[in-house]
């Protein structure tokens, strides 16, 4: 995965903002922007470039950003920007509309249209975000149904909006576990959550690919599965009642996943049971405690599945964690 980090930090503090509205100014869908604190701008951004998709987590200060129809006709990628707002608030206007967005809210722009976005109030010393930057193309809705959707506040709290929301901070915490490879992979998975997003804002469903229904069906029965895992009782037919769907039809879900729903659970109880087992934190609390906590009834299953996994036993694993 590439990753380009821009920061005004590396400065001198009278330049930090001239040099931020150099950049926002030059990119494919440049915007102008100004703020209250020009003399000292602190922001830090990260680009994570998905193939054609780009993920962009920031924290800046208050300041306003304006796309203006001359700055459209200049240059525009044809693409859409949903932006999940973390902390602080923000407040957009274009066609005549305004809408205003608080913490855990999404909020969409065309780059096609013109908008003036308010990030952060005043008195709000910082902003933290993450956007999206998503070709219009690999939304998988016409065009004319998701230009309905865009400005809308979305929550980022519940249904697809949490499950973008969660896969949007989880993979701005921390990139080091993706490879160059993994970039465009999570790129199509990340479009078909934009696709379902504005699909259940739309109640739309119909217009929805398969491919994206199913993609976004199949996340959200792995982050079931991951609430879920302490659970003993957690298996497929009680997963498929949660979803409404057919046994059956979740395990062909799952064959294009190269694994069963079982082996899911199973890989994802003991990478779990294996994390607590490595934690200094935890080297005082029995074995089987940790099995028990993550689902697992049998002491004595969970150590012979634990070491075909891990090629040791939970506590051989756990002293050569813990004193290497």
């Amino acid at each position: 995965m590439i990753e380009i980090v821009y920061q005004t930090k590396d400065f001198p503090p009278a330049d930090r903002f001239d040099r931020w509205r150099e950049w926002t100014g030059h990119t494919h869908a440049p915007v102008d922007v100004s703020s209250e604190h020009a003399a000292d701008f602190h922001a830090h951004k990260r680009a994570l470039l998905l193939g054609p998709v780009t993920v962009w987590p920031a924290t800046v200060q208050p300041l306003v950003s304006r796309r203006t129809a001359k700055l459209v006709r200049r240059s525009d990628p044809e693409a859409y920007n949903l932006t999940l707002t973390l902390r602080g608030t923000a407040r957009a206007t274009w066609d005549g509309q305004e809408a205003e967005y608080r913490p855990y809210e999404l909020y969409s722009q065309s780059t096609s249209q013109p908008c003036t976005v308010w990030v952060g109030r005043e008195e709000e010393r910082t902003v933290q975000f993450v956007g999206v930057e998503i070709p219009r193309d690999l939304v998988a809705l016409p065009r004319r149904s998701v230009d309905r959707a865009v400005g809308r506040p979305l929550s980022g709290r519940e249904g697809v909006g949490a499950l973008l929301a969660g896969f949007l901070t989880r993979l701005s915490a921390d990139t080091s576990a993706y490879g160059p490879a993994d970039g465009p992979r999570l790129g199509t998975v990340l479009a078909d959550l934009v696709s379902a997003l504005f699909a259940h804002a739309l109640d739309a469903d119909r217009d929805l690919s398969p491919e994206a229904r199913r993609q976004a069906l199949t996340l959200s029965i792995r982050a079931f599965i991951g609430r879920n895992l302490h659970d003993p009782d957690l298996a497929p037919d009680g997963i498929a009642a949660a979803h409404h769907i057919s046994t059956s039809h979740l395990h062909r879900l799952f064959q294009d996943e190269d694994t069963t729903v079982a082996a899911l659970i199973r890989h994802q109880r003991l990478e779990r049971a294996r994390r607590d087992l490595a934690d200094p934190a935890q080297r005082t609390t029995p074995v089987h405690q940790i099995a028990a906590r993550w689902g697992f009834t049998h002491h004595s299953a969970f150590t012979r599945a634990f070491r075909t996994a891990y090629d040791a036993s939970p506590s051989d694993y756990r002293r050569a964690t813990h004193h290497p």
